[in-house]
């Protein structure tokens, strides 16, 4: 009897992307799939939005329980339960993004409505007619203001640097004497001659640029923080995060909230609910601490007041160097 034929060798196909054997649909070296035809359009858009926006209901969920459950996102975090929602650095940056991009587009529709004062000193919205009164949707930064202009600084920190400016936002820089004051002052001198209109938007322009990497300049700061009023009795709150990494997920979280409550305030026209988008900030840093943290209101509300203390005293310092930056490199 003649001997058959051996059976040809089965060819598996190599994947693309690492070369390695791929029988399947996917590789199991590198994960990419292994049909490679081309999307259509509306699959090429769904993949690319669903990418960073999270079009499969994580966006919605995620929101949803950001806004009215506080605290309830670290809770599902520490405890495992991420793939629902977006995870809270992205989010964060996400938000962080967004809300610096409605700030822009809203000072495109009013050009130079972020830094010009009217007659009293008070810093209002460019095209405002009525002395103090603020156009709605309008983004605001505030200082010290008087009949004589304003005043930027950090002399109750006991740092004798500042900037004062007069009505046309001409500034002066204040604090000691020295080539670096004179500097700073001589570069500042350059914006000073340009006009009014185009100060502000200059300055306005540097703080939209930079405002972003400021913001996230100040969550570490916001964990140590929480490291620091949350220190001890792991005993009787075994639970309680510990370390430093749980607490940049929780101040991811109510950084998020933040930038989101502050993209309601500049998008609605109506004062009451910029009002309640900021009482409810407030409200949700304590909530959140008591709800992750545990312990009693009253710690929650002590600790809270700390934090948000330490935590304001270094966005003022942020607040100068980003508006020394907007000058100087806008």
């Amino acid at each position: 009897m003649a001997d058959s034929p051996p059976p040809a060798p089965v060819t598996v196909p190599a994947c693309r992307n690492c070369g390695a054997a791929a029988p399947g649909r996917y590789c199991p070296s590198c994960g990419q799939e292994t049909a490679l035809a081309l999307p259509a359009a509306g699959a090429f858009l769904r993949e690319a939005a669903g990418r960073y926006v999270a079009l499969d209901g994580r966006l919605a969920r995620t929101l949803y329980h950001l806004s009215f459950k506080p605290g309830f996102l670290t809770r599902e975090y520490l405890a495992g339960r991420r793939k629902r929602y977006i995870r809270p650095a992205r989010l964060f940056l996400v938000l962080a993004l967004a809300l610096f991009a409605v700030l822009r587009l809203a000072s495109e529709v009013q050009p130079g409505a972020a830094i010009v004062f009217d007659d009293g000193g008070e810093p209002v919205g460019a095209n405002a007619t009525v002395p103090g009164e603020h156009p709605p949707g309008k983004a605001v930064v505030k200082a010290t203001a008087s009949e004589e202009g304003g005043t930027i600084g950090l002399f109750d920190l006991g740092i004798p640097w500042g900037a004062h400016f007069d009505h046309d936002l001409r500034i002066t820089v204040l604090g000691p004497g020295g080539p670096v004051r004179d500097r700073l002052q001589q570069r500042i001198d350059r914006i000073n001659r340009m006009d009014r209109q185009d100060r502000a938007e200059q300055v306005q322009a540097g703080v939209l640029r930079y405002g972003p990497y400021a913001l996230i300049a100040l969550l570490p700061w916001f964990a140590l923080l929480l490291q620091v009023v949350y220190a001890g009795r792991s005993r009787r709150y075994p639970q309680r995060p510990r370390r430093y990494a749980e607490h940049l997920v929780f101040g991811a979280h109510n950084h998020a909230l933040a930038c989101l409550m502050l993209i309601v305030t500049v998008v609605s026209p109506w004062e009451p609910v910029s009002a309640l988008a900021t009482l409810w900030t407030f409200f949700y840093l304590f909530s959140s601490l008591k709800n992750v943290y545990g312990g009693r209101w009253s710690g929650a509300l002590a600790r809270g007041a700390i934090v948000a203390v330490a935590y304001l005293t270094m966005f003022a310092l942020v607040t100068v160097l980003l508006l020394v930056s907007a000058i100087l490199l806008g």
